[in-house]
């Protein structure tokens, strides 16, 4: 079981989905929730949104031979990058192996989409592999090939697809599409519209392209408030509620030409409180931003991010309910595993995820909480590759990251800690300040110090340390004056030589 790659499952029924989409001047917020309970959470700022399937006139800015990489420009504050991996020609040929400085040269201009935003120091990521996101299928302009969704499994009804696209294509036909799950209900009528609209866009990027400078925008993908039709309405979504009547209208005349079916899911929130705050939503929002998630019966999960990885330990906490201490532990990894995989989708948890359950001595137990952390995870809308159990007792899992976390969007580093996530105690600053006025007493000639800090430090010296202070000033044989300054951080402090 060790290091196994678990198959997730793919015919489980999802629960019902309502979607609230909340929109102002500013952002517009996409809330997915699941049995009342927020299982995802999409931004997009007027002043940042995302970049991924964008396409850009590049220009080639560098090529690095030794990391079979280059960095591209395409009008952004910093060059994006591009991996010999994500050339469409050596995507369609793995095995050529070719070297990026046969391929790309600096100076030459490209034609590159964005797959992963810039995320921190890091610039955006590029593919020359152009793919066009429609309704129900996705078009591949430089490629022959027709795919179908993971999600749809039985080979009947892929092969049905397969041949029913390719009916409709015209004969001799050089472009390749990925046939989305949503196009299992699609008429046929509405693959052509599909293919009619998504051939439409490539001719006028090709066009644009030929007449446009080098780190052009030449083609954005559609705002959040419109991708929550194409990309979020399922046939489980029960309603899409929608707090601006100028942007319901705008959803609703989408709907009405691209996914008729969600013309009826589409209301109007007319609530006399806030749309997220009447769902609860932005508690949970605060929530989300805490590393604890409390479970149920006082077992719970810490959840820490690094810039390599995520980890999440699970604790039994105060849970001591169950007959027996196995079934208690067996209880509580059951019920993190459903915890875990919402809050992946909520937080926007990306890369290597390692959890640490809590240890089971029985073999079945651990199987059984492989087999339920793979339902869990099966809901999700992003790639997730689950391993088993390593020798340590530990599950990998990694969950594609095309864009910012939750915490990366609404959050900075903290200015006072610089993100260590703790704050020297005002008693180790006391003892840090007492031996810089040691050294500086030997150092210059002056008639006093004086002491300018945080009030926890002022007060500690005026209380516990108010001895230690005393003996200081016998020490160096200068006065010692104090000074507040509120303004300060705990860590703050200045000594003045007067």
């Amino acid at each position: 079981m060790l290091f196994e790659t678990i198959p997730l499952p793919k015919d489980m029924p999802r629960p019902p989905e309502t979607v609230l989409v909340n929109i102002t001047p500013q952002e517009t917020r996409v809330a997915v929730l699941e049995e009342n309970k927020m299982c995802e959470l999409h931004i997009e700022r007027n002043s940042g949104h995302s970049l991924v399937g964008n396409i850009y006139l590049g220009l080639v800015r560098r090529v690095l031979p030794g990391m079979q990489s280059a960095f591209i420009d395409i009008g952004l504050e910093r060059a994006a990058f591009l991996h010999i991996m994500d050339i469409i020609e050596q995507r369609q040929n793995p095995d050529s192996h070719q070297r990026i400085e046969h391929v790309l040269f600096e100076g030459q201009t490209v034609l590159v989409q964005v797959i992963k935003d810039p995320i921190n120091s890091k610039g955006a990521r590029l593919s020359t592999q152009i793919s066009l996101a429609g309704r129900f299928l996705v078009h591949l302009p430089q490629d022959e090939h027709i795919g179908i969704s993971q999600r749809i499994d039985k080979e009947d009804d892929r092969n049905l697809l397969r041949q029913r696209l390719n009916n409709l294509l015209p004969e001799n036909a050089c472009h390749g599409y990925i046939i989305r799950t949503s196009a299992e209900t699609a008429t046929d009528a509405e693959l052509q519209a599909d293919i009619d609209y998504l051939t439409k866009v490539w001719r006028n990027i090709q066009a644009q392209a030929k007449v446009s400078a080098p780190e052009t925008l030449l083609y954005e993908d559609l705002p959040l408030v419109l991708r929550v039709l194409r990309d979020m309405f399922n046939d489980n979504t029960r309603e899409i509620l929608v707090d601006s009547r100028r942007n319901f209208e705008r959803m609703q005349q989408f709907a009405q030409l691209y996914v008729q079916n969600a013309a009826d899911k589409l209301q109007l929130f007319k609530g006399e409180r806030p749309l997220f705050e009447t769902f609860g939503v932005e508690h949970e929002i605060a929530y989300a931003l805490h590393p604890r998630v409390n479970l149920n019966f006082g077992s719970y999960l810490i959840i820490e991010t690094t810039e390599a990885m995520t980890t999440i330990d699970v604790n039994t906490g105060g849970f001591v309910g169950a007959k027996n201490f196995d079934e208690t532990v067996f209880k509580t990894n059951l019920e993190a595993c459903h915890a875990i995989a919402r809050e992946l989708r909520l937080r926007n948890l990306g890369g290597i995820i390692i959890i640490d359950f809590i240890d089971m001595m029985l073999e079945e137990h651990q199987e059984a909480v492989l087999q339920e952390l793979a339902k869990a995870l099966s809901f999700d809308r992003t790639r997730v590759t689950l391993n088993g159990f390593t020798s340590l007792g530990l599950v990998e899992l990694t969950r594609k990251r095309s864009r910012e976390s939750l915490q990366q969007v609404l959050c900075e580093p903290c200015l006072t800690c610089q993100g260590r996530g703790s704050l020297k105690t005002a008693q180790t600053l006391c003892y840090e300040i007492q031996r810089e006025i040691v050294r500086e007493s030997r150092r210059f000639e002056v008639r006093e110090f004086r002491i300018i800090a945080s009030p926890q430090v002022i007060d500690l010296f005026l209380d516990e340390e108010s001895q230690s202070l005393a003996m200081l000033i016998d020490f160096i044989g200068k006065p010692i004056s104090l000074a507040v300054e509120s303004s300060y951080s705990q860590e703050q402090y200045d000594i003045v030589l007067m």
